[in-house]
């Protein structure tokens, strides 16, 4: 009722139609207003030109993201190993309250002597590295591997006394399986080992660890095309040996007693197409068992012992 308003102790509720109230402010007047010209469909995130476009800047940046960074080797004998070898380490990293052995003695000391910094840091910052906790109270920071060029290696392969023996990898993705192989051709007297610069394992912490250091001391070069580098070394007199689980050469045909490389297929895909047609022998291991195939480094340890025993003969 009209009167209510003005009796005594009446309250005007706000909000209500009598009176002045806020004003929209002019918010729908600019609403109303243009927004300019239409993008290029390009620049439109939910139109087909403008995903296309994103997915075409996502692989430039790619292409030009860094692929090798600082590595970290855990574990009491990797990281021995590792010092032993000379590899090229800036930090060992030494948990808080670590029991001492021989092994950490002797890590602490060669890192003292080549002058590598030693961090005491709480065990869970090491726990927070080794997903699995497998780094025995000592880590070792590597920096990322210095990769020779495929033509220094060949070079340098020549001026040994023995005939160059090189290794080249196809298909290995497992760096477990790429730190076995360094071992096995420091071990018999190999020159270096070829990876190809794409699906191709590389040298990671892990694969410091399988080859105990012997990554330090032998040379492993990228190719930006194996294939083609294969087919570079056989002009200037390599014998490539391809190591397939099909192959049509038994191991005890081979002759290794000149220029050789070795050429590894991975355990499930094999050689690829291309290089098994530029291999002039694919050997492959007899199987006394019902075993179908060996894994990718031991057939390539069994490969290089033969290549060995026919030098020393």
């Amino acid at each position: 009722m009209a009167g209510n308003s003005q009796r005594r102790g009446a309250v005007r509720k706000t909000g209500t139609k009598k009176g002045p109230t806020v004003g929209s402010g002019g918010v729908r007047r600019r609403g109303l207003e243009g927004k300019g010209a239409t993008p290029p469909a390009s620049q439109r995130p939910h139109h087909p030109a403008g995903k296309r476009a994103a997915q075409a800047a996502r692989k430039q940046q790619g292409r030009h993201k860094k692929t090798d960074d600082t590595e970290i080797v855990l574990g009491r004998n990797p990281v021995l190993e590792c010092l032993r070898a000379g590899a090229p380490a800036t930090a060992l990293y030494v948990a808080l309250g670590t029991d001492s052995d021989e092994r950490l003695t002797e890590a602490v000391q060669l890192a003292a002597d080549k002058g590598i910094s030693i961090l005491e840091v709480p065990r869970h910052d090491l726990d927070r590295i080794a997903a699995n906790g497998m780094h025995q109270g000592l880590a070792l920071q590597v920096p990322p591997y210095d990769y020779a060029h495929p033509d220094d290696l060949l070079a340098e392969s020549k001026r040994d006394a023995a005939p160059p023996l090189l290794v080249a990898l196809d298909n290995i993705s497992d760096p477990r399986n790429l730190g076995a192989i360094i071992r096995s051709v420091a071990a018999f007297g190999g020159h270096g080992v070829l990876i190809p610069q794409r699906r191709s394992a590389s040298v990671t912490a892990v694969a410091w660890r399988t080859s105990a250091g012997a990554a330090a001391r032998l040379p492993v070069a990228r190719a930006t095309n194996l294939n083609r580098t294969l087919k570079q070394w056989a002009d200037s007199g390599l014998q490539v040996v391809g190591l397939d689980a099909d192959g049509d050469t038994a191991i005890d045909e081979i002759v290794g007693d000149g220029p050789v490389v070795v050429v590894v297929g991975s355990e499930g895909k094999g050689l690829s197409r291309l290089v098994r047609q530029n291999c002039d022998a694919v050997v492959s291991i007899p199987m006394a068992g019902p075993t179908e195939s060996l894994n990718a480094s031991v057939a390539a340890g069994v490969v290089l012992a033969e290549i060995a025993r026919q030098r020393r003969g």
